[in-house]
């Protein structure tokens, strides 16, 4: 007798079984739905056809057949004609603004990606002032502490040995010439009603009940300081990552992140009430090395909240090639607060180039500040986490700073301090080489502050991370992490002191002489470089899984990097910054790869090397790059070429005006994510809509 009627399963033969489950395209709900639509637009257009034809013989007129056949795609999906486009919101969230439009529109709308909240304090009032002092009963010379004066004064001396190398004239006192003008000249004070050019400050009603909650852009940087009622400024992108040190609340900083975007939909482009907006479609621009919490969240929000009809992402580089109309490029966009670097072919990014560097024009901005008020700048009290410094700041960086040592010597200007409810402030100063070392941070990057870029990192957004073995999943490329090994060996001031539990991390290998110092891949060998799982892959949370590894490959300052094999714990404890011309060798080279196609591939980039961002409009920028890359690998003395965008495009929007080149195009079909989709697959159907390996 059985034990139960319940029917017994024999187990399947494990030598011989076989399933179709996903492995064929109509069963993936996003292909079949492509496919129902290109169906029904076949069938719309026969139907169009017939009905014309139908026409044409009650009138009597012969019909004039179409070129296309039906089986083409080609205007089928044609509805909107030449306006195709206008009903596309291209969108580009960067830390410091935000370019939004219309895909139809020549340029966007260029907003700061700020909010100004109502609260008790000002942001200068609850913070300690910027540039950070750490001693304020000394000369100046002592104000930002031993390192920065280190570092300041030899590249003041570099800079010097490099003017005669270049026969430039050098005077041996210039900078006590600057010093003592600055320390004893004294602003001349101008009464408000007789600037001509003072600031039109944002205005605030009587009754601070009738107050407004918040203000969003250029309005919330000219809210006076002490207004009445108070407001704080919040920045909820940092770095390129969410603000995680000023918020203390996941919802709050989604909700002045998107708050942001809300209105500016609303004000800059019209589109005041929601209900129109699911009419409209939404491209996304995203970084290259994205974190899949953050895209999966705005994804969310865009097709509920916002109710848009449709929604597809591009990868910032990709939307670079589109906007300068090339095929190929290594691609170097500088922003304000980080700097990356990717390698494009034939219409994809190159996984293992891609590169985040974690400094921009803001660092050059505060780098810029510390060295006049080091070099005893009469405005001592420089702060700038009051916002009419920081615009003044903003301002002087991109009318003074230069890359040509040929326009440095010491020259006197002068600038205009206008703050609310005083009278305006004429400073005469001079500077002789600050306006070039800020700049030359990008090339030297431990002259910049790196305190706080890491401060409350993964404490409100969590990461991402694998389903089955819980390790993190955002993409992580091989270039970065020779990043991230750079920093750990020669810049121990970007890494953080690890937690107690943790052990330190140490290096036991042993550094190996190459020729012209150069690392092993930039030299083609490969044979000692461990392998790694594919890109987009992370690092184990262990550390005995091998990594591949980078090295430093400076031409006049080379410097080798040891075989370290970065863990997670050395990743999240490291700010990831390379001088410039290194880290753009280390893309170009993991984009190279090894194969027999690898020379010519190399060339191409090294002859394709695009600055882009508002970071690169610094003058002469691309000129100096170009010869530092020449000297840090002379192998290419004539190959190598850093080119401006073509037909006099900004550099600071190319990025937005290849997303709406991409908005605008029918091929891009496959990559839009509907309403029905997301609601049966939720953030899974990223894996079948993007252009790239989710």
């Amino acid at each position: 007798m059985e034990f139960t009627t319940w029917p017994q399963v024999n187990m399947i033969n494990q030598k011989n079984y076989y399933t179709e489950f996903l492995k064929q395209d109509d069963q993936a709900l996003a292909v079949r739905l492509q496919q129902e639509e290109r169906l029904n637009a076949r069938k719309k257009a026969a139907v169009d056809i017939d009905r014309a034809r139908a026409q044409a013989a009650q009138d009597g007129v012969p019909y004039a057949e179409r070129d296309a056949d039906l089986d083409d795609d080609v205007a089928m999906d044609d509805a909107d004609g030449e306006d195709y486009g206008s009903k596309t919101i291209v969108i580009h969230i960067g830390s410091q603004n935000m370019r939004i439009g219309l895909a139809t529109d020549a340029l966007p709308k260029t907003i700061p990606m700020v909010i100004a909240k109502r609260s008790t304090r000002s942001e200068s009032e609850d913070s300690e002032p910027l540039p950070k002092r750490v001693k304020l009963d000394g000369p100046s010379e002592e104000w930002f502490g031993e390192e920065f004066a280190r570092e300041y004064n030899t590249m003041a001396q570099d800079f010097k040995t490099m003017r005669r190398h270049n026969k430039r004239r050098v005077l041996p006192n210039s900078r006590e010439l600057v010093t003592k003008w600055n320390s004893a000249t004294p602003p001349e004070m101008i009464p408000e009603h007789s600037d001509p050019m003072r600031i039109d400050w944002t205005e605030l009603p009587d009754n601070a009940k009738a107050a407004q909650d918040h203000i969003v852009g250029h309005a919330a940087l000219r809210i006076p300081e002490k207004s009445k009622p108070r407001y704080r400024l919040f920045w909820p992108i940092q770095h390129g990552w969410l603000n995680e040190k000023d918020y203390n609340n996941r919802n709050m900083l989604e909700h002045d992140f998107f708050l942001i975007i809300e209105d500016s939909i609303r004000n800059e482009l019209g589109l005041n009430h929601k209900r129109e907006w699911a009419q409209y479609s939404c491209v996304f621009i995203i970084p290259d090395l994205y974190e899949k919490v953050m895209v999966t969240r705005v994804l969310d929000e865009l097709l509920r909240d916002f109710s848009f009809q449709r929604v597809c992402f591009i990868q910032e580089s990709l939307a670079a090639t589109f906007g300068a109309g090339v095929g190929a490029a290594c691609m170097v966009d500088m922003g304000a607060q980080k700097t990356s670097i990717s390698c494009v072919e034939d219409g994809m990014i190159i996984e293992d180039s891609r590169i985040n560097l974690k400094y921009g024009g803001y660092d050059v901005t505060e780098a810029f500040v510390r060295m006049m008020l080091f070099d005893r700048f009469h405005y001592s009290d420089f702060n700038l986490m009051r916002r009419h410094d920081y615009l003044l700041a903003e301002e002087l960086k991109a009318q003074f700073t230069t890359m040509s040592d040929e326009d440095i010597s010491v020259k006197l200007f002068d600038f205009h301090l206008r703050a609310h409810g005083q009278q305006t402030r004429k400073y005469n100063f001079k500077i002789y080489d600050e306006s070039m070392l800020a700049p030359l941070g990008f090339f030297r990057p431990t002259i910049f502050d790196q305190s706080r870029k890491l401060i409350g990192r993964h404490t409100i957004m969590p990461r991402s991370v694998d389903l089955y073995n819980g390790r993190p999943n955002d993409p992580l490329s091989k270039a970065q992490i020779a990043v991230y090994t750079f920093v750990n060996q020669f810049i121990p001031s970007a890494v953080s002191a690890p937690p107690a539990q943790s052990a330190q991390f140490l290096s036991t290998s042993t550094p190996v002489r190459r020729p012209l110092a150069l690392p092993s891949h930039l030299n083609g060998d490969t044979d000692g470089t461990p392998r790694s799982s594919p890109a987009g892959s992370p690092a184990p949370e262990d550390g005995s899984t091998p990594h591949p590894t980078g090295d430093d490959a400076n031409g006049d300052d080379i410097a080798e990097i040891k075989d370290i094999q970065p863990d997670t714990d050395v990743i999240d404890r490291a700010v990831p910054i390379m001088p410039l011309e290194q880290a753009i060798l280390i893309s170009i080279q993991h984009a190279a790869g090894t194969g027999p196609e690898s020379e010519r591939r190399r060339r191409d980039l090294l002859g394709s090397i695009m600055c882009i961002g508002g970071a690169s409009k610094t003058p002469y920028l691309g000129a100096y790059l170009e010869m530092r890359l020449r000297a840090a690998f002379p192998q290419f003395p004539r190959e190598i070429l850093v080119v401006p965008p073509p037909r006099e495009l900004d550099p600071a929007v190319l990025v937005w005006k290849g997303g709406s080149v991409f908005g605008k195009l029918r091929m891009t079909n496959d990559s839009w994510i509907g309403r029905l989709e997301y609601d049966r697959l939720g953030s899974r159907i990223l894996n079948y809509k993007c252009i790239w390996h989710w």
